[in-house]
């Protein structure tokens, strides 16, 4: 019944393909839109570099006054040593 499409993200211009089991899933939950952004844009948060590993740190917010962005491995890292320490 479903097919997989060929679909533009509207966020970066990238194509993406919205596959027959997403399309049954959406169907599943009533909802009768396509997505219009990629899976990668769908994704929340702005990137920015690790102040530790220099990885990914994806963050839903602006950091303000210099203040360090941490990946999700750093911080959890950062927040044991951290509360071994208290």
């Amino acid at each position: 019944m479903f097919e997989d499409k060929t679909l533009v993200c509207k966020e970066c211009g990238q194509e993406f393909v919205f596959t027959a089991g997403e399309q049954e899933f959406y169907a599943s939950k009533g909802l009768t839109n396509e997505p219009k952004r990629c899976k990668s844009c769908r994704r929340p948060g702005k990137v920015y570099v690790c102040a530790d590993c220099g990885g990914e740190a994806r963050v839903r917010f602006e950091p303000r006054d210099g203040r360090p962005v941490y990946c999700s491995a750093c911080f959890a890292k950062r927040n044991a040593e951290r509360n071994k320490a208290e």
